[in-house]
């Protein structure tokens, strides 16, 4: 009877391995897995709690930053407010920059295009916000007239050709501006500089939007306006022969689009 006794245990544990199909080996494994899962949770436990007692010295840690920065007069809800502003400004001179970066890849691209005339001896610069192709009256018209000399009539006509066959600058807007000197008009059918400049400014046009078969620019009308300056725009000294001769001119003024009103002087070369 003792010796029955004895050995319950171990009878038990094969009849129990036997009713679970588990040989001692497996049960072995199956008893290592459950204590390496239960050593898992004890380090996954562990971790949580270390992870709440962070969050919480977290928040206490914040709770007495905010209370050190009310005591020093610091209003938070108007710095997060401050802090939004700024955001939003930086956004918005981003855009601008990206819109100004564009407008001047625009204006580059119509400089190389008007760059062409400038092999025609013609000056194209930018003035007063405004870029602009000029061309010395005296080349133009004989003193005090508006009838167009042969001459000028030939470079007219070329820079119809240039701008005619570029389909970017064909459908632009363009003004003739005529400018005189400060010299009084002495009678004539014109009366005064306001009547000579803008006369000669109505030839200009005349020729450039007549149509190729009239021996004209063939430019589309609806793209051109003229308009007369007289003195009042001079670009030069009007006391001296030189500088008068500078301020007889034409001038064929690019109109800019309305996002290009920004300031063109800031890309020019």
């Amino acid at each position: 009877m003792l010796t029955i006794t004895r050995f319950v245990p171990q009878i038990l544990a094969v009849a129990l391995l036997a009713g679970c199909g588990y040989s001692q080996e497996e049960w072995d494994q199956k008893v290592r897995e459950g204590d390496s899962l239960r050593a898992q949770l004890a380090v996954q436990q562990q971790a949580h709690k270390k992870a709440e007692d962070d969050y919480v010295a977290a928040l206490a840690e914040i709770d007495e930053l905010k209370k050190q920065l009310t005591e020093r007069g610091v209003n938070l809800d108007n710095l997060s407010a401050s802090l939004e502003q700024q955001r939003k400004a930086l956004e918005e001179f981003k855009r601008r920059a990206d819109q100004l970066e564009q407008i001047r890849k625009r204006f580059d691209a119509l400089s190389q295009k008007l760059q062409k005339l400038t092999e025609l001896g013609l000056k194209v610069e930018v003035r007063n916000n405004r870029m602009l192709i000029q061309l010395p009256g005296d080349v133009l018209f004989d003193s005090g007239a508006d009838k167009l000399k042969p001459d000028g009539e030939m470079i007219l006509l070329k820079i119809a050709e240039v701008i005619r066959g570029d389909a970017d600058l064909a459908k632009r807007q363009f003004q003739v501006a005529g400018h005189t000197d400060a010299k009084p008009l002495q009678g004539g059918n014109f009366k005064d500089n306001w009547g000579l400049s803008a006369m000669r400014a109505r030839s200009v046009l005349t020729l450039l939007t007549a149509t190729v078969e009239q021996k004209g620019g063939g430019l589309p009308r609806a793209n051109w306006s003229a308009a007369g300056y007289a003195d009042t725009d001079s670009v030069a000294d009007n006391g001296t022969d030189e500088g008068r001769k500078k301020n007889r001119r034409v001038e064929l003024v690019v109109q800019p689009n309305v996002e290009e009103m920004l300031n063109l002087n800031s890309f020019a070369k």
